[in-house]
């Protein structure tokens, strides 16, 4: 379980260059330099009200100014290949034969431009890199001269996303502590208890190892825990189906088969969930709408775990979201120490590839919710951004309130005060970590907010009813 609010930002200065011919107009992705060559924010003040020709040089690399003649780019935009050369030396190029802004076509993966600090001051004229295969989608879709304008669009740092996560993660939280207290009261409890604090300890060191052994053979591991995944968020989704129909008390037809008793309705439902992860998994790459799929499987395998997975009393709780909470500070905070990139275990483990900014050369991890960021056009035109809350995030707090839920169930609390208590403390603390995430503009080990806030508040309620030791000691007391 990796746990952790980010907000997955450009990994470089994104922006966005329009074209038109007077009466179509496409846009694409550029990735420039801010501190190099800054960008008009808006098209309304891009560089100036003229749009400059774009001249196709993708015939040569503009290293020098040999083959090409100043009366051929003079006032205009060009764009060359990339390669032999750095970026300085073709915009002194450009810019000496009298070119008004470079785009460098890349079928490599687009990065910041960049040169010495010296070579900074020498250019002055607009430079942006741009993916091959968008210029020859332009080519086909102008097939007169082109204008270009460039610029970049901010990005706001409070996006409505945020507010679609935390909707996601407090619902997920709350159904899934709802679901454990109503097996409890139908006397259909957790298929698995955690009772002994030395398994809870051994628990999180196993998964501090396996943080580790996924830092260092990502690319083998993440194939296996996608496989790992498919089977279990398909399993978890049946579940979840199964006791919705139950609930609405849908019936089913049952046959027999050399003994072996099968129901129609389970077979459908099994069928659906299968066809769900398999599509999920065939697709997992395909940013623009697989993430739906993402979630909801998602959901589906933290409201499973919450239901099935049982903490014995508050101890155990206590000495669970303690260590988990330790973890998190560790491998978000402390690893950067460590790395040679800089960038903590925790991120680069979860966002995979994404955190080197190096997109789609191997898969990420399915172990985070993911909402697109509604804002951001330009990010958006280089390739999704989103706003990920890991799955660890909504299983460790809820596994607490899960526990609350049973609780109130032992003391038959009418009011559910313990559950309700718990989810309202949740709440709060994930105002509180998105509300730091924003402030401090990186991302939160979200446990370090969530943690102590259900902790306390479970347990101020708790000695405000005079119902501690019993809360402390949990099934085994009752028993």
């Amino acid at each position: 379980m990796l746990a952790g609010i980010l907000t997955l930002t450009a990994n470089c200065q994104e922006g966005i260059l329009h074209i038109s011919d007077g009466q179509t107009e496409r846009e694409f992705c550029i990735v420039h330099n801010h501190s190099w060559t800054p960008l008009a924010q808006s098209l309304d003040t891009a560089v100036s009200p003229i749009e400059y020709p774009l001249v196709n040089l993708t015939s040569q690399l503009l290293c020098n100014s040999s083959g090409v003649t100043p009366d051929l780019v003079k006032g205009k935009a060009v764009v060359v290949m990339r390669g032999d050369c750095d970026f300085s030396q073709k915009a002194l190029t450009a810019q000496e034969l009298g070119a008004t802004t470079l785009l460098i076509a890349s079928n490599q993966t687009l990065i910041t431009p960049s040169a010495n600090e010296s070579e900074y001051s020498k250019v002055t004229i607009p430079l942006a890199l741009m993916r091959y295969r968008n210029f020859l989608e332009a080519q086909q879709v102008f097939t007169g001269e082109m204008q270009v304008k460039l610029y970049a669009p901010p990005q706001a740092k409070i996006d409505p996303s945020i507010a679609v996560m935390l909707i996601i993660a407090v619902m997920t939280v709350a159904l899934g502590g709802f679901w454990s207290g109503a097996s409890e009261n139908k006397a259909e409890s957790g298929e698995l208890f955690l009772y002994s604090p030395l398994k809870v300890v051994v628990l999180v060191l196993v998964m501090c190892g396996m943080l580790v052994l996924m830092y260092y053979f990502y690319n083998i591991l993440v194939y296996v825990i996608i496989a790992i995944f498919c089977l279990a968020s398909a399993n978890a989704l049946f579940f979840c189906f199964d006791a919705v129909l139950d609930k609405i008390g849908c019936g089913t037809i049952r046959f027999s088969v050399r003994n072996w008793n099968f129901s129609v309705r389970s077979i459908i439902l099994a069928s659906v969930c299968i066809v769900i992860a398999v599509i999920w998994g065939v697709y997992r790459n395909e940013d623009r709408w697989i993430w739906i799929l993402q979630d909801i499987l998602g959901i589906a395998f933290c409201l499973n775990f919450i239901k099935t997975i049982s903490l014995s009393n508050f101890k155990i709780c206590v000495i669970l979201l303690s260590l988990l909470l330790l973890y998190d500070v560790f491998f978000v905070f402390i690893t950067p120490f460590f790395t040679k990139n800089g960038v903590s275990i925790m991120v680069q483990v979860a966002l995979g590839p994404d955190a080197s900014g190096e997109k789609f050369l191997c898969p990420q991890l399915p172990v985070v919710m993911r909402v697109p960021r509604f804002s951001g056009l330009a990010q958006n035109l280089c390739g999704m951004q989103f706003s990920i809350l890991g799955y660890g995030d909504i299983i460790v707090p809820g596994l607490l309130v899960a526990y609350c839920s049973r609780f109130d169930v032992w003391v038959n609390s009418r009011w559910k005060v313990y559950f309700i208590s718990c989810c309202t403390a949740y709440l709060m603390g994930m105002i509180v970590t998105f509300t730091v995430m924003l402030l401090s503009g990186m991302g939160q080990p979200a446990l370090l907010y969530l943690v102590p806030f259900t902790l306390i508040t479970s347990a101020v309620v708790a000695g405000c009813r005079g119902e501690m030791r019993r809360f402390w000691t949990g099934t085994s007391y009752e028993l």
